[in-house]
C-alpha cells in the first residue's frame, strides 16, 4: 500500500510527459511548428500558415501516432519475452518475427521486378510492402506455435526461434546477392526503419493490431508473476502453463509482428524499455511494469523520433540507428550489472 502512492504519482509524470513529448514531436522536423500553434489548432483554431495545417494532419499526426503505437507494441513484447524466458536480455524479436517479417519483404522487394510490382510508388506499393511482412511474420509465428505445442522447455524453444531468425537471414542474403542495386536500396532502407511512411487508413489497422495483441497481456497479466519464479512453479500455483506459454507467444507475435510489418524492423525498444520502467518503479510486479513498460514504450520512440528529425534540417536520420544509439548503451550496461538477472 505505501508504494501505491509513489507510482500513482510517477504514472501521473509519464503521462503528462507522454502528451508533452507528443506535441513537441509535431513541433520538430524541417519546418519548426510553435507548440502554442500545435494546440490552438488541434482544438479548433486556425493555423498562422496553411502549409502548417498540411504538415501537422498530413505527416507529423500519423507519424506521432505510428511512434506511440509501435513503442507500445515493441515494449509490451519485450518484457513479456524475458518473462517468457526468464532472460533480461531476451527481446520481442527473438521468436524469429522480425527475421520472417523481413523476409516476406525481401521477397516482394528483391523479386519485385520479375512480378512487375513498382514498390513505393503510391499506396498500393506501400500496402504491398505491409502485407508482404505481415504474411511473412505470420507464417513464422504459426511455425513457432507449433512448435511451443511440441517443445515444453522455454530455453529451447527460444534456441529454436533463432534458428528460424538465422534461415530467414540467409534466404534474404541470397536474395540480396542476386538482386540488382535499386532493389538492394529500396530494402536496405525498409530495414533500417521509418516512422513517417504510414497513412490514416493503414495507421486505423495497425491500432486493431496493437489492441488485440494487447487482450491477452490484460487477461493472463496476473500469472505473469508467477513465472518469474519458473514453469514448474507457476504450475504448482495453479497457472495453466500451456495456455499461458501460448498467450504469450500469440501476443507477442501480433505486437512485434504489426510493428514490423507497418515501420519496419526497430532495434532495442524491446530489450531497454522493460528494464527502465523496473529501475524508475523499483518493482517486478507485472501489473506495474506492464502499463509502465507502455507508457515507456511510446515515450522513448517519441523522444528518438524527435531526435532523428534533426530539427531544422531537411534530413532525417534512420529511427534504428537512433534507438540503437539510446538501446546499446543500456544493454551494454546490463550486462556488465548481471546484479538484474536476480529478478528472473
Amino acid at each position: 500500500m505505501k508504494n501505491s502512492i509513489p507510482h500513482r504519482n510517477l504514472f501521473l509524470f509519464l503521462g503528462l510527459g507522454l502528451i508533452i513529448l507528443f506535441l513537441i514531436n509535431l513541433g520538430v522536423g524541417s519546418v519548426f511548428i510553435p507548440i502554442a500553434e500545435i494546440i490552438s489548432g488541434l482544438f479548433g483554431g486556425e493555423f498562422s500558415k496553411k502549409s502548417w495545417e498540411v504538415i501537422i494532419y498530413q505527416y507529423r499526426i500519423p507519424k506521432a501516432f505510428t511512434a506511440v503505437l509501435a513503442g507500445i507494441a515493441l515494449a509490451v513484447s519485450g518484457i513479456q519475452m524475458q518473462t517468457f524466458f526468464r532472460n533480461p536480455l531476451a527481446g520481442p524479436y527473438v521468436l524469429g518475427i522480425s527475421s520472417g517479417a523481413g523476409l516476406g519483404v525481401a521477397i516482394l522487394v528483391l523479386t519485385g521486378s520479375m512480378l512487375g510490382l513498382s514498390l513505393f510508388a503510391g499506396g498500393v506499393g506501400g500496402w504491398a510492402v505491409v502485407i508482404a511482412a505481415t504474411i511473412g511474420a505470420i507464417l513464422v509465428l504459426l511455425l513457432m506455435s507449433l512448435t511451443a505445442w511440441k517443445v515444453k522447455d522455454s530455453m529451447t524453444l527460444l534456441i529454436v526461434g533463432l534458428m528460424f531468425g538465422s534461415l530467414a537471414g540467409a534466404i534474404v542474403s541470397v536474395l540480396a546477392y542476386f538482386s540488382d542495386a535499386d532493389q538492394l536500396k529500396i530494402f536496405t532502407v525498409w530495414s533500417m526503419g521509418s516512422l513517417g511512411g504510414t497513412t490514416i487508413s493503414q495507421l486505423k489497422i495497425f491500432g486493431l493490431a496493437v489492441l488485440i495483441g494487447l487482450i491477452p497481456v490484460l487477461v493472463f497479466i496476473k500469472s505473469y508473476n508467477a513465472m518469474l519464479l519458473g514453469e514448474a512453479y507457476a504450475e504448482s500455483m495453479g497457472v495453466n502453463i500451456r495456455q499461458l506459454r501460448w498467450a504469450m507467444i500469440i501476443s507477442t507475435g501480433v505486437l512485434a509482428g504489426s510493428a514490423t510489418a507497418f515501420c519496419g524492423p526497430i532495434a532495442f525498444i524491446g530489450i531497454a524499455v522493460p528494464h527502465m520502467a523496473r529501475i524508475i518503479f523499483k518493482t517486478a510486479d507485472h501489473g506495474v511494469l506492464i502499463p509502465a513498460s507502455l507508457l515507456l514504450g511510446a515515450i522513448v520512440l517519441l523522444i528518438c523520433d524527435s531526435i532523428s528529425q534533426l530539427p531544422g534540417s531537411a534530413q532525417s536520420l534512420p529511427i534504428n540507428a537512433v534507438t540503437s544509439l539510446v538501446g546499446a548503451p543500456m544493454v551494454i550496461w546490463l550486462i556488465l550489472k548481471r546484479n538484474f538477472s536476480k529478478e528472473f
